[in-house]
């Protein structure tokens, strides 16, 4: 029997701000446990909470940028349930009126563009956070991270593969990132998401029975862990067996999901307005305010690359993938205006260092972007030549210093004298009568070996260019 996969993914992401949703706490990831606390957020008796506005903006900002409908009188409810690391019992979020709902963003995998629906996007506070003793058989509550303030985004159960759901998760990150209302730290939860799955035979309109997946920490763990459950619910099916509805947790080390509890539904947790907070009245001015102020997107960007600079597809996708990545790659641009040739650098150079072992990240990378145009314009001007510049840019990756120091320092000029390599050619040509009698006899490539040998004499210094027009000017002669 085939199967159709259905996912549709909740994402979490810590909205940027100083200060706490409702109180005046500081959101600084890192603190000492329980030291970014204060009665508000302990849920002390008594105390109020007041809506910090720009974590408003920051969701309207989200929503404008994935094509919602806002709604202009938007509410908070309480969200009711026990757990060690919710001090008050009840958390802060919105139930029946979110702030914005029926967005869309798109999606390309293998080639294949798909629309991904969004139900909703809504604003919420955050739980504390359990930290359980490696050695003795009990639990620490911090609750530094109660009350910071988060963006919920729902999508429909529009995905159907691992895939597009890791596709989905980097357009939204991109999306977050580009708007910097979040920094997407995925290993410190600043952007998470729980994934629900279920799986139905291909062509019937009824969903099947869905579980729902927590506690993946990377894009790629997502993708592993959404294609072991899809593989574990198909074999059930396949045995004649039923899905349980229940939450399951990722084990990354085992690679295999494992029970937690039974799924929840919304009637589970007893929402209702909290009638400590006022609904929040959205006005077109402020929303025009917003749209205006709004930067560049991904996708725009990455059609911008594509228009005005020439880059196929694949190339501006890799290059806007990122808003620091195309910012980095956009300063180097307007010192070094051949974007092709900056872009292919980025491409190969720069991105084997950020996906290498030590991860590197372009914000803190040791080539800046005005380097990186000093050192393609030091090739352009025939100073050093394509195969030395990467071996000054490796230097410029360990010592952070600009090309030219370095082209000094190394003594790594290019050897452009005509005079000088004409006599290294034709001793290269007198030791090797054999390969110059059979280049003469067609075999002509050979001038890489001719050419190869002129490097190998030079240290790699010879003007490739020059050298060829040597070899051919000497072998030409009868």
């Amino acid at each position: 029997m085939e199967f159709e996969t259905v996912i549709g993914l909740e994402v979490h992401a810590q909205l940027k701000t100083r200060s706490k949703i409702f109180c005046t706490c500081t959101t600084e990831f890192g603190k000492p446990p329980n030291t970014n606390t204060c009665p508000v957020c302990l849920g002390m008796p008594g105390v109020l909470p007041v809506l910090n506005r720009q974590v408003v903006e920051f969701a309207l900002k989200m929503a404008i940028a994935t094509n919602c409908r806002i709604t202009m009188v938007n509410q908070f409810a309480r969200k009711n349930y026990f757990y060690p690391d919710l001090p008050k019992g009840y958390q802060i979020s919105q139930f029946d009126l979110p702030i914005a709902q029926h967005g869309y963003v798109d999606i390309e995998v293998d080639g294949k563009a798909r629309r991904i629906g969004l139900t909703r996007i809504h604003m919420e506070e955050d739980a504390g956070k359990l930290i359980h003793d490696p050695v003795k058989p009990q639990s620490y509550v911090d609750l530094n991270r109660t009350g910071v303030p988060l963006i919920e985004i729902v999508s429909e159960p529009d995905i159907r593969s691992a895939e597009e759901a890791a596709a989905y998760l980097k357009k939204l990150h991109a999306i977050l990132r580009y708007l910097d209302i979040c920094d997407g730290n995925m290993q410190e939860g600043s952007f998470r998401c729980d994934a629900n799955i279920s799986l139905r035979p291909a062509g019937q309109k009824e969903f099947g029975t869905r579980t729902e997946l927590k506690n993946m920490n990377s894009f790629r763990n997502v993708q592993r862990a959404l294609e072991f459950e899809v593989r574990r619910q198909r074999d059930i099916l396949l045995d004649g067996g039923k899905v349980v509805q229940e939450t399951l947790l990722w084990d990354a080390d085992r690679n295999v999901t494992n029970s937690m509890r039974g799924k929840e539904e919304a009637h589970d947790y007893r929402y209702f307005p909290d009638p400590d907070l006022v609904p929040v009245v959205i006005d077109e001015a402020w929303i025009a305010r917003l749209k205006e102020s709004m930067p560049e997107l991904p996708d725009a960007k990455k059609q911008r690359f594509i228009d005005q600079l020439q880059f196929n597809d694949e190339d501006a996708a890799v290059l806007t993938s990122s808003r620091e990545l195309a910012d980095y790659f956009e300063a180097a641009l307007a010192l070094y205006p051949q974007a092709k040739k900056l872009g292919n650098w980025i491409k190969t150079e720069i991105m084997r260092e950020l996906k290498g072992e030590d991860g590197l990240d372009i914000l803190a990378f040791p080539v800046t972007p005005e380097n990186l145009a000093a050192l393609l314009a030091l090739i352009d001007k025939g100073t050093i030549s394509g195969k030395i510049a990467k071996t000054v840019f490796d230097e410029m990756m360990k010592s952070g210093k600009d090309a030219q120091t370095i082209v000094k320092e190394k003594n790594l000029v290019q050897m452009s004298d005509e005079g000088g390599l004409l006599e290294i050619v034709q001793q290269i040509l007198q030791e090797n009568p054999q390969q110059v009698a059979d280049f003469k006899g067609g075999k002509t490539k050979l001038m890489g070996f001719f050419v190869g040998q002129l490097m190998q004499k030079t240290k790699g210094k010879a003007n490739p260019k020059m050298a060829n027009e040597l070899f051919m000017q000497e072998l030409s002669k009868e």
